[in-house]
């Protein structure tokens, strides 16, 4: 069904993107104005500059001092990370010295004065409508140079490729209404120039005439590489808000229906969801869902939005799948006693009176594997009649089962339901079928958009509990993950939902994360693995070019725990002693210790605590910046990043080869768990420890 008034949220899409048509077409109006009469060092660096304008941010070229010396004021930048007053020369052989700025044999340390004035007046002006001065900024980008950042009279000066990554240093510092406010005062303070070339005051001592480069801005490898590098220097969580302009022009993207957005681990796809969130919420006047399967997770997307879009914070309703099925209920006066302990078991009596000893324990004896196939193939699909399970193509599954033993599956399920009744007890998926249910029944058409985030762990089920909220309308169901990264048994595929994506789909294919070298031995893991993608496709893992090499992973195969989680200690102790030493800026917080099993964590906390180095629960950390390292079990990890992770407590059978024979419910299980594992690997960022005990 559709939500709200489809023509009136096309109109405002209609309405945003003529907006931005009009914006930046006066941008490019401005820029031809301003290389007219521009040195061609301020024109190599407004090329690269205005790739920025994706990302937020706005820039004024070649505009009138507002000093009474009058002259022109090179570039003038406004964005999420504040006031940026750029200055751009091609100085050669230039030298700091003695509290001076000399090039070659001639002092131009009058050219920092003159920037620095226009900074103290430039905070002035904007202090007025309530900016503080330290969101003011100046730099002078050296063309050619490569000069160590350096700091005189309040100016930064280091060399133009540099410049990128000194902006993105600064974080992410005002909201997008902010921005807007801050650019109007600097629109009156700065007017364009409007006459010809411009003459600057002759400096006290002479000056030689810039030399005539190349209009050659840089690369879009050194763009990317010196945005990266300035935000990895900020907190994990400044990092995690991180969005390349590549990655910018994807969450302005309309599609007329339901939508996929995927990529392989470390593309972006996370904050791109994040981003999209805002976006759509300014577009629609919201509000937008954004919802995933883990439970920690959407109270980390909550704080890093708060903190990066506060304008429409809220606009966007942060809940896991099963916390909004609870409150649709909730809502209508209705609620389960979901007991999943009791549950399971319920499940284990019901197995061994009625399973065990028939042909499904033949094949299997374990009640996990027969459990897993109730909960996710028949109760994650909603299947009411035999008939829809006895054909059924069972995505996820390596073992086929014949019909009869489909039957004798089908009759645990019974038993299984009708001791859940006997008892009064629900599990999590009688919660997503009550949901359904209920919004079939009444539904609900508050929200404008909804975001789901790694779509591929949800039920068929679920995804058509969420589609049902805005149906088929424009950018309405925006759907993001990564088939390679299924780590729960079941499998689901659109078409069991009844959503279609077709023509709508797109596809992220940098890694923005990972080193090369931890890219390249997580996909170890999972190399050959073929999968069925939940556009119902067999295929491999998405490919995806690393931006950065950087030190090999560390494996190490222990001969006991103890010496195990010495060498964790060890490690962790040495990252930080080695980026305080570095300048890195690596801090506790930014650390993961993470373990295929909740024990083995809370492990490797204790013997962290013991060593005196704190540490914090995945499972209550909320997305604000800590000062103790983040421990918890992968599935908790997923969707987050860690500068550097340490991978604890790794089974021997899941990372060597060898070992006996396995049937075909074990190798599903070893599937599974290895790609849980690369996971895991790849929320690492610099450095990836693996430890195996």
């Amino acid at each position: 069904m559709a939500a709200g008034d489809p023509v009136a949220g096309e109109a405002a899409r209609q309405r945003e993107q003529a907006d931005e048509s009009a914006r930046r077409a006066g941008i490019a109006r401005q820029m031809a104005l301003s290389f007219e009469t521009t040195a061609p060092s301020e024109q190599r660096l407004a090329r690269a500059l205005i790739e920025l304008e994706p990302l937020g941010y706005s820039l004024l070229a070649d505009r009138k001092h507002p000093g009474p010396a009058g002259g022109s004021v090179d570039l003038v930048l406004v964005g999420p990370s504040g006031v940026v007053l750029v200055g751009t020369t091609s100085w050669p052989q230039v030298t700091i010295a003695g509290g001076r700025v000399w090039r070659g044999d001639v002092d131009a340390t009058n050219e920092v004065e003159r920037l620095a004035d226009l900074l103290h007046l430039t905070q002035g002006e904007l202090a007025e409508i309530g900016l503080a001065p330290g969101e003011v900024h100046a730099v002078i980008a050296l063309t050619g140079v490569d000069l160590p950042r350096t700091q005189l009279l309040g100016v930064t000066l280091l060399g133009d490729t540099a410049a990128i990554g000194e902006i993105a240093r600064l974080g992410v510092r005002l909201s997008p209404t902010r921005v807007a406010e801050v650019r109007t005062a600097l629109e009156h303070l700065f007017p364009p120039m409007t006459t010809g070339p411009v003459t600057l005051p002759v400096a006290a001592t002479q000056v030689a005439a810039d030399p005539q480069l190349p209009i050659d801005p840089p690369t879009a490898e050194q763009l990317h590489a010196a945005l990266l590098d300035g935000y990895r220097r900020a907190p994990i969580e400044e990092w995690m808000a991180f969005l390349d302009p590549d990655q910018a022009r994807l969450v302005r993207r309309s599609f007329n229906g339901p939508s996929r957005i995927r990529g392989a681990a470390g593309t972006g796809k996370t904050v791109v969801a994040l981003h999209r969130a805002a976006y759509l919420a300014r577009v629609t006047g919201g509000p937008v869902l954004v919802t995933t399967f883990v439970r920690t997770l959407p109270a980390v997307l909550q704080s890093l939005l708060h903190r990066m879009a506060p304008d429409v914070a809220d606009r966007v309703e942060f809940r896991s799948v099963h916390g909004f099925a609870a409150e649709v209920l909730a809502a209508r006066g209705s609620r389960l006693d979901v007991d999943a302990e009791l549950a399971s078991r319920l499940f284990d009596e019901v197995w061994r009176r009625h399973g065990i000893d028939g042909p499904l324990g033949v094949i299997d004896p374990a009640a996990r594997y027969w459990y897993e196939e109730v909960s996710a193939v028949l109760k994650g699909r909603g299947l009411t009649r035999f008939e829809q399970y006895a054909g059924l193509a069972r995505h996820g599954r390596q073992r086929p089962l014949t019909v009869d033993q489909r039957a004798a599956v089908w009759e645990l399920y019974v038993a299984y339901e009708n001791a859940l009744r006997a008892r009064d007890v629900a599990d999590w998926q009688d919660l997503i079928l009550e949901a359904h249910a209920a919004l079939q029944e009444q539904p609900l058409d508050t929200y404008r958009a909804v975001i789901v985030d790694e779509v591929q762990d949800l039920s068929p089920l679920m995804i058509r509990m969420l589609h049902s909220l805005v149906g088929d309308i424009p950018d309405g169901l925006n759907l993001v993950g990564d088939g390679q990264q299924t780590i729960y048994p079941g499998g689901a595929t659109l078409a069991e939902a009844g959503v279609s994506i077709a023509g709508r789909a797109a596809v992220l294919t940098t890694n923005y994360r990972n080193t090369a070298e931890i890219a390249e031995f997580a996909g170890l893991l999972v190399e050959g693995d073929r999968l069925t993608d939940i556009e119902g496709a067999t295929t491999g893992a998405d490919a995806a070019r690393a931006l950065r090499r950087g030190p090999r992973p560390v494996y190490t195969v222990f001969p006991s725990r103890a010496v195990h989680d010495r060498s964790l200690v060890e490690r962790v102790r040495r990252i930080v002693a080695d980026s305080a030493a570095s300048g890195r800026g690596v801090r506790l917080g930014d650390i993961g210790v993470l373990a295929l099993y909740a024990w083995h964590a809370q492990e490797a906390a204790e013997a962290l605590a013991d060593a005196g180095i704190p540490t914090i629960d995945l499972a209550t950390y909320d997305g604000a910046p800590v000062d103790a390292v983040k421990v918890g079990t992968i599935k908790r990890a997923k969707g987050l990043e860690f500068a550097e992770v340490l991978v604890v407590r790794t089974p021997p059978y899941l990372v060597q080869d060898g070992g006996a024979a396995l049937d075909a419910a074990a190798v599903e299980r070893t599937v599974l768990q290895r790609r849980e594992l690369f996971v895991g690997l790849t929320r690492a960022r610099d450095g990836l420890w693996v430890g195996v005990a």
